[in-house]
């Protein structure tokens, strides 16, 4: 299987080669990986030590990013190498507190994983959550260099555990060691002989409890909430954004302002949904101090500020949740002691299912069920004091997870 692998990852090489020339997007995406070898071959010092980060996009950067501040505090003397896989993930976080160079992850053939590595000579490795990448993980391990997987989720239902999965579960076997998120994850490895494992919790905690002590100030916003009650729909998708804005449409009120921040930042389907919009609705790059208070309405056109925005929120709906694209992070409005709104797909997410239980997260399934919850939210101020306490304490009762990851590392330095 790893022999099929490698010749279908030469041929993927091969196919993107030949598509970038009829794609933007796929000319792109080959046309960023090309230069890192030679990126990495000027800003590299061999006098020096590296540890290499890798993380899969934006999301899994900021779950990160707590260890990754006491790994940079741990280790004085090394520097930092940060890849991404993702471009979003890599434009917003290109200049980033943690790395000393960021590069994008080639992809993973056995000649791209031999040559990143060789020029890094990195002294430690950390992956987060559920980036796999067999030819980098065997060449690690081939180097003895101490791997380590970060937050990590298993369950037993993924391929991994299925009889097919047999040369990945020896892939698995390159890290040094595991800090998973839960017991059941934990349960999932042991039962395949892997027990080099433990239990950290989730780090996505200690990180949205740093974003109440970062400047969450955003120009003319509090212009613009000027008393009113403010929600913020937050990595919206086209199935969020039509129930949205057929309650905006139906519910109007001078006492109500609106944030909306779509997951994908396309002018096109932006100018669609303020075609939509019947209330007067502005960008968030035309905001200024004359015209914010003469609206009600506003649409996020542009990324990374996106936690900064909950913090004006008194209400808050996180997308993904309504269609099949995936919920998205719902800690980072619930730390600023509000309540939440999500669709009816959650399954993969056990703090949505454990806050919905604590009645701090609402799930909606179709316009009706939101138009009812939404417009109690909006009528009683008690309410969401009470959902936004039971959101708070959850995640404070949920904190330590990079500690217990950094605690390990100093017993083995």
């Amino acid at each position: 299987m790893t022999t099929l692998y490698n010749l279908l990852m030469i041929k993927v090489e091969i196919f993107l080669s030949i598509l970038k020339l009829f794609n933007l997007k796929i000319r792109k995406f080959v046309n960023e990986r090309k230069s890192v070898i030679q990126i990495l071959e000027k800003e590299i010092n061999k006098n020096e030590k590296y540890i290499w980060i890798h993380v899969a996009s934006l999301g899994e950067y900021e779950q990160g990013l707590p260890v990754f501040k006491h790994i940079k505090s741990l280790y004085k003397n090394h520097k930092i190498v940060l890849s991404f896989f993702s471009s979003s993930g890599y434009n917003t976080r290109l200049n980033n507190p943690i790395s000393d160079i960021t590069v994008y992850l080639p992809l993973d053939t056995s000649k791209n994983a031999n040559k990143f590595l060789d020029i890094i000579k990195p002294e430690m490795a950390l992956f987060v959550k559920y980036e796999f990448w067999p030819n980098f993980l065997k060449s690690l391990n081939k180097r003895g260099v101490p791997t380590y997987l970060i937050s990590g989720v298993f369950r037993e239902n993924h391929w991994f555990f299925k009889f097919y999965g047999f040369w990945m579960r020896k892939v698995l076997r390159s890290f040094t060691h595991f800090f998973v998120q839960n017991n059941s994850s934990k349960q999932v490895l042991s039962k395949f002989n892997i027990n080099n494992c433990s239990v950290m919790g989730d780090s996505r905690y200690d990180r949205v409890m740093e974003l109440l002590n970062q400047n969450n100030e955003v120009p003319y916003l509090k212009n613009f909430k000027n008393n009113k009650t403010c929600i913020v729909a937050g990595s919206t998708w086209r199935k969020d954004d039509d129930i949205i804005i057929k309650f905006i449409n139906s519910n109007s009120s001078s006492k109500i302002c609106w944030i909306i921040a779509p997951h994908q930042i396309n002018l096109n389907y932006i100018k669609e949904l303020q075609n939509q919009i019947e209330l007067n609705s502005i960008l968030l790059s035309e905001l200024n101090f004359e015209n914010s208070q003469n609206i009600n309405l506003i649409i996020v056109d542009s990324v990374g500020i996106l936690t900064k925005l909950y913090s004006y929120a008194d209400i808050s709906y996180v997308g993904g949740g309504m269609g099949k694209t995936g919920l998205h992070n719902t800690l980072e409005p619930a730390v600023h002691k509000i309540p939440v709104i999500v669709g009816q797909n959650f399954k993969n997410f056990p703090e949505v299912s454990e806050l919905i239980n604590l009645n701090g997260i609402i799930s909606v399934n179709n316009y009706q069920s939101f138009e009812t919850k939404i417009i109690e939210l909006i009528q009683s101020s008690h309410k969401r004091d009470k959902m936004g306490k039971i959101n708070f304490e959850y995640i404070q009762n949920n904190i330590g997870a990079s500690e217990k990851v950094i605690s390990y590392l100093n017993e083995k330095k």
